[in-house]
């Protein structure tokens, strides 16, 4: 089954009365990054300077793509998910969570949050589910998990009584210390039953030269082109998972997250600077 076209009863303003294109968007950028159409000359102005700083960004945007496949597909296979809660999903491409998962299994349900309006406008491509299983989209920020946790689309969708996959893949870089990221990533988990899942990936400055790291850190204080990108360290980022049980092969470059199927070579954790893992809840 498909649910209800999610989002009109709270939701009263229209999608593309929200969209202001003069503004770069992180999931914009991401889509100009992978090639795709769905972005504006703002958005191809800021990837095209944090180009300039980290000529591999294209790289990086499309194994953390990657990644996220190779996650959904274990989880649906291996770990054997039926329910996934995807926030930040950014606007749809080929290969999504649902696409990936219900290919193992089609009665998965699935359900993505994402607050950027042109993702919204592309919600019906997304709500495209197996008939079997069932896809819902919820226009919500990662900043209020209690908004994401009480909408009704979700309770129609997902059974929060069962265990969940939480996709919080390349969201988390965008959330500086004082919003409490590791605060929020834990009361979504407090939410999920034993036996759920999370998988993220998060920008690093581990392997970048200091220069980059600097003019990074520096745009990002300062705004500007680079929005706001929050590098962590591989301890601060593993610290996402405290109290889950890491999955092999742990913490490491989302190129090398299981990936002995990609092509090889693979590309180096300095062309990429971008942790993956995958821990599940006990």
């Amino acid at each position: 089954m498909t649910t209800d076209p999610p989002g009109a009863p709270t939701d009263p303003v229209h999608p593309s009365d929200r969209i202001d294109t003069s503004v770069a968007h992180p999931a914009r950028r991401y889509n100009y990054w992978l090639g795709g159409k769905d972005n504006f000359q703002a958005d191809r102005d800021s990837g095209d300077v944090m180009a300039a700083a980290f000529p591999t960004i294209r790289v990086t945007a499309l194994e953390n793509r990657r990644f996220l496949q190779r996650a959904v597909r274990f989880l649906a296979r291996e770990a054997g998910m039926r329910q996934f809660l995807d926030i930040g999903t950014g606007i749809p491409t080929a290969d999504n969570t649902h696409e990936v998962a219900q290919a193992v299994a089609p009665q998965t349900r699935v359900v993505y949050v994402d607050n950027d309006p042109i993702v919204l406008a592309h919600a019906r491509a997304l709500l495209t589910s197996a008939p079997e299983g069932a896809t819902a989209y919820i226009d919500a920020d990662l900043l209020d998990p209690e908004r994401i946790l009480s909408h009704p689309d979700l309770r129609r969708t997902i059974d929060l009584g069962q265990p969940v996959a939480l996709m919080l893949v390349a969201i988390l870089h965008f959330l500086p210390d004082p919003d409490e990221p590791y605060a929020l990533v834990r009361r979504l988990l407090d939410a999920l039953p034993p036996g759920s899942y999370l998988a993220a990936s998060h920008a690093t400055y581990d392997h970048l030269p200091a220069q980059v790291v600097e003019e990074t850190s520096a745009a990002t204080r300062n705004g500007g082109e680079y929005g706001t990108i929050y590098l962590r360290g591989l301890a601060d980022f593993t610290r996402f998972f405290d109290g889950l049980e890491l999955v092999e092969p742990g913490v490491v470059s989302v190129a090398e997250w299981r990936a002995d199927a990609e092509p090889q070579p693979r590309p180096s954790a300095a062309d990429v600077s971008l942790y993956g893992a995958v821990a599940r809840k006990p």
